[in-house]
């Protein structure tokens, strides 16, 4: 059989293993001053993103992973008026925000300008006009520094960082003594929820590790996953809260709760897909229950 003309980008998700796309075109490599970006058209997925060799999202699926992501802990606020988004820089998640019409402000903080202006350029489907809508505000600045030096406090904090590799921008996002800081952020009904790495059992370290370390400052953490077609994995994610339990609400509840604020357009995420993602299979509860590690800024996790 003849082999098609492709070239192939490979993203390699740990030394014995990686996963090839074949790409149509290449729209732009460069280095910023904190991280490799790519942006790529592949066959099968459409437009991607690519930071340090790690795909981000990709045109086909991003949806999955940014509703995955924002939903639920949107969802389960009562009433989220303030968010800060802590990386973001696609824009996606800002997208997912406003859909909430209860949202007053959100203020994303995205270290990176270069980044978030090569989204703007190559990824506008993705935002869809949200770095313009009049209720987000934009800083281009380390997000630590501005949470510990502000006093503003927030309904919903979300981290969409990439994973914490060494030299990259975000793994001292990662640890206990960051997560303290987003604690004192947060308004006393306050959530958190980020990406919390890889679902495989094989690569279970990263997302344990953050589980645990987010149960040293938060009562209630939950672990949560999806299949991300373009990661060709499932894709951890965890939420984080001071009351609020998202393995209490019902699938009746979440598409009360959607159908009360007038979101239809999701493509993803209602009740069904609530509790099936966050029913975390007998392996993966095991693992964050064996693996103790607790992320510090002495001991940060570097991933591959």
């Amino acid at each position: 059989m003849k082999a098609p003309p492709w070239k192939w980008f490979i993203e390699y998700t740990h030394p014995s293993q990686a996963h090839m796309h074949a790409v149509e075109d290449y729209l732009y490599s460069g280095k910023t001053e904190y991280q490799t970006v790519e942006i790529i058209d592949t066959e099968f997925y459409g437009r991607c993103l690519i930071l340090d060799g790690k795909i981000q999202s990709a045109e086909y699926d991003e949806y999955i992973y940014h509703e995955a992501l924002i939903q639920p802990a949107m969802t389960m606020h009562p009433a989220p008026r303030n968010v800060m988004v802590v990386g973001g820089g696609e824009g996606a998640v800002l997208r997912e925000i406003l859909r909430h019409p209860t949202v007053e402000h959100v203020l994303m903080v995205d270290i990176d300008r270069e980044v978030v202006e090569l989204c703007k350029k190559y990824l506008p489907e993705w935002s869809q006009g949200a770095f313009e809508h009049p209720k987000v505000s934009v800083l281009h600045q380390d997000a630590r520094a501005y949470l510990e030096n502000s006093r503003e406090n927030f309904d919903v904090i979300f981290i969409d960082l990439p994973e914490p590799v060494d030299g990259g921008p975000a793994y001292l996002l990662f640890t206990r003594e960051f997560y303290q800081i987003v604690a004192d952020r947060l308004q006393a009904d306050g959530i958190i929820a980020l990406q919390a790495g890889s679902y495989n059992p094989r690569m279970i370290e990263c997302h344990a590790a953050i589980c645990n370390t987010l149960a040293t400052t938060f009562p209630i953490v939950r672990s949560y996953a999806t299949f991300i077609p373009s990661f060709d994995v499932e894709w951890g994610f965890a939420v984080a809260a001071k009351n609020y339990d998202p393995r209490q609400l019902t699938p009746h509840e979440i598409d009360k709760r959607l159908a009360e604020r007038k979101i239809t357009a999701l493509k993803y995420y209602d009740g069904e897909t609530h509790l099936s993602m966050f029913s975390d299979p007998k392996h993966i509860r095991q693992a964050i229950s064996r693996d103790r590690r607790i992320i510090a800024d002495d001991r940060p996790l570097l991933i591959y």
